[in-house]
């Protein structure tokens, strides 16, 4: 009976996603949704080769790409990432996680993004070059996750994840689900598939003093009595989206392909958008034991190639390195991860990584 539940668990989950397609990359609703920050990889490895690695993700970045790939923490992986965002605007996103590897097959994770706008001018009508002071809106996602493996081959997990968005006198909040299976196969764990749905949540409404002001009650003289008016904010729908990936891991010797000396991974992922284009995303990485590993991917949407059609600040390429240095009996690693994902205008993103697996 266990034998069984291993393999019906999985697919029953896959079919929970897969369903989710139908309502995805729908041209008329682009620009619609808020919380778009939920859309943006805050991490230098994944993100080197474009996020085509939804397939193969192992580790604490798998709580954005694919969250079942956290599963594969056996023990303790903690990340800190710096990433300067579109180079030139001063906006950067600080984030840090930690996965830790719970019974025999089971994974909890926590992940925390938050965005840095710096300090902003307050400005009013009466006063709109300023001398008032500074703001500094505030961005956040905290994830919460589990991982578990079902099989040598099936892994799945979900994260929940609480959003805040807010000014000094506006704010907003809410809650999203990401769920996701790998299938790992192949007798040295080549072939991989991989599948998620990302950003489910109700919808999300501003509130606070800033849609407030002062005015006369009708019918008053001089102004003697003023009342409080409220402005009601629409409500806003989170950039939910289905991915789809597949890959293999070739090895360049008979030899190696049981040590994994040197390794050469092709990942390709398409990923459907309910509130923007529909993105085909490949990446190839280069590994020597582990140890270093370079990527480059690519990022295709439609119109992406022509300036005057692209109707995104990427241009399409990225890329990126990974130094990983063994230490300790225990096996345990230390390593820096650095991506660079291509824009017109700005100076790209820049994306800077250290983690500590124990």
């Amino acid at each position: 009976m266990k034998k069984y539940c291993k393999f019906f668990v999985p697919v029953a989950f896959a079919g929970l996603l897969i369903p989710a397609a139908t309502y995805a990359g729908n041209p008329d609703r682009v620009g619609q949704a808020g919380a778009t920050e939920l859309l943006i990889n805050p991490w230098a490895r994944s993100s080197g080769w474009a996020g085509s690695n939804v397939a193969g993700i192992k580790g604490l970045e798998a709580m954005f790409s694919n969250v079942a790939g956290t599963a594969f923490t056996r023990k303790t992986e903690i990340m800190f990432c710096r990433t300067q965002w579109l180079k030139g605007t001063d906006i950067n996103i600080n984030s840090f996680g930690l996965t830790q590897g719970v019974g025999e097959t089971g994974t909890i994770g926590l992940s925390i993004m938050s965005m840095d706008f710096g300090d902003i001018p307050i400005t009013t009508v009466q006063q709109p070059e300023g001398g008032l002071g500074t703001y500094s809106p505030q961005f956040m996602n905290i994830g919460l996750s589990y991982a578990k493996g079902f099989s040598d081959n099936i892994y799945g997990g979900l994260t929940l994840r609480v959003i805040t968005e807010k000014t000094a006198n506006v704010s907003a909040r809410g809650v999203a689900l990401d769920a996701g299976i790998q299938y790992i196969a192949g007798k040295y764990d080549q072939l991989k598939f991989g599948i998620t749905l990302k950003n489910v949540g109700p919808r999300m409404q501003f509130r606070g003093d800033g849609l407030s002001f002062k005015t006369s009650v009708p019918g008053a003289t001089n102004g003697s009595s003023m009342m409080t008016v409220e402005q009601r904010s629409a409500t806003f729908e989170l950039p939910s989206l289905l991915s789809i990936g597949a890959g293999y891991d070739f090895y360049l010797s008979k030899d190696t392909a049981k040590m994994k000396t040197n390794r050469i991974t092709a990942m390709g992922t398409f990923t459907s958008n309910s509130f923007s284009k529909d993105e085909y995303k490949l990446g190839l990485e280069y590994g020597w034991k582990n140890i270093v590993m370079v990527r480059v991917g690519y990022t295709y949407e439609e119109g992406i190639t022509k300036k005057e059609d692209r109707t995104t600040v990427f241009t399409g390429p990225s890329a990126g390195f990974t130094v990983e240095i063994p230490f300790g009996k225990n096996k345990s690693t230390f390593g820096i991860d650095y991506s660079y994902r291509d824009t017109d205008p700005f100076e790209g993103t820049h994306s800077l990584g250290v983690r500590i697996n124990l």
